[in-house]
């Protein structure tokens, strides 16, 4: 039976974000790599798996973010869309930094030692916007921090840049364009799509290292815009998503040696400047294959109402704003019990999985006023549909929509 929802795109949001959290985990224990707080059984063999997830896991978020877009956007007027849009995340980032993020920015700031201890006192400080000793914690140079939040800004610039551009995108040149690209089989979806990442990687990587402060990135802006609209472009096309499911094991075959030859280059430390620039082009074709491959996975064995959806998909964002502060607290209650490198991980992760679920679920989805603060539709909100309204036999619980009639490209 043909339904107006795309359960493997919410599956794939909820598991995305739920990465997010085990690899947030893992910076607190990675060696060598900056984080907030560090734990003091910080492993080395950890790295090259982070490095594994890290190549596509923003970008694969960016792209599911399009491709929620690409529905959403159908049928709203561009004003009415950006207001929208500006409800769901910039005043989730609002209360965010104010309420979510601070005991971040103070636990960093104690263990640099450049913060007295006293919550309050730090809290009545934050407020008012500081000020901080330099490099107090991240992004101490600016009156409030967004930290992990950093996404939310970063989407809804996306997205207001895209209604922006609605009229340019109904033009011929750019129809014609997007045609091509939802139009894509075989190798030429393996290799074209990739091109402009390798072309960032290799321009602009080493111009614009990553900051997270939305107005310094121009390498991250340009891969994660890049993805953003390539969801948008694929998200109502059937055509493409069926190539990406036949194309599955290609592109896993063809990720695992990409992420390969990347590892032995950065191990065997090759001569600089052949294998910085082999090892960018490597990172990108990792970074389509692997994304390509998730796709098709996803689209062959998610796309059915999957019973945990609905809750999954409410208690997504609330999930994804509370985990780094649930992370760091934490780890700052465990570190003095000593319980070692193997049972204060799985302790940890198992505390912030509790707490997300325990806050979401007791609290921010019980209370109306909390839930706006937190990203999520009042009570008994419709979700979105692709399409006019279907009978009701025909409907199914949450999710991004299913085009249920064959439509060319810009109706």
């Amino acid at each position: 039976m043909t339904t107006n929802r795309r359960h493997d795109i919410d599956a794939l949001r909820a598991l995305a974000f739920l990465l997010l959290i085990l690899y947030h985990v893992g910076m607190y224990y990675v060696a060598g790599w900056p984080w907030h707080i560090k734990s003091p059984h910080a492993a080395e063999w950890l790295r090259w798996p982070m490095v594994v997830v890290n190549v596509w896991r923003m970008d694969l978020v960016f792209l599911v973010s399009g491709v929620a877009f690409g529905f959403l956007g159908r049928g709203m007027a561009p004003l009415g869309l950006i207001r929208q849009r500006a409800l769901r995340l910039l005043l989730p980032l609002a209360f965010g930094m104010a309420v979510v993020v601070p005991y971040q920015a103070y636990a960093q700031g104690v263990a640099n030692g450049l913060v007295e201890p006293g919550f309050a006192a730090f809290m009545t400080r934050y407020l008012v916007g500081g000020p901080w000793p330099k490099g107090a914690f991240d992004g101490s140079d600016f009156p409030m921090t967004w930290n992990h939040l950093w996404y939310l800004p970063y989407l809804f610039t996306y997205t207001a840049v895209t209604v922006l551009l609605m009229p340019l995108m109904r033009t011929a040149p750019i129809q014609r364009l997007r045609s091509a690209f939802t139009g894509l089989r075989r190798w030429r979806l393996l290799v074209l799509p990739a091109l402009p990442l390798v072309l960032f990687t290799l321009v602009l990587a080493p111009r614009f290292p990553v900051t997270h402060d939305l107005i310094h990135d121009g390498y991250l802006h340009a891969l994660y815009f890049t993805v953003f609209l390539y969801g948008y472009w694929m998200g109502v096309d059937e055509g493409i998503w069926h190539e990406l499911e036949r194309l599955r094991n290609w592109a896993l075959v063809l990720a695992v040696a990409c992420i390969a030859a990347f590892i032995v280059l950065k191990v065997t430390g090759a001569d600089a400047e052949i294998s910085a620039r082999a090892t960018r082009v490597l990172r990108a074709a990792y970074l389509w294959t692997a994304v390509v491959a998730i796709l098709g996975f996803a689209h062959r064995h998610l796309n059915r109402p999957w019973p945990w959806l609905g809750w999954a998909n409410e208690s997504v964002y609330p999930w994804y704003t509370l985990h780094q502060t649930l992370i760091i607290a934490g780890a700052v209650a465990l570190a003095p019990v000593r319980l070692g490198p193997v049972l204060e991980p799985v302790l940890l992760i198992a505390i912030t999985l509790l707490g997300c679920w325990a806050l979401t679920d007791g609290l921010v989805r019980r209370f109306r006023w909390l839930r706006p603060l937190f990203g999520l539709k009042p009570i008994g909100h419709v979700g979105i549909r692709t399409s006019a309204p279907l009978p009701k036999c025909l409907r199914t619980p949450g999710g991004y929509g299913r085009k249920v009639e064959p439509r060319s490209p810009g109706k």
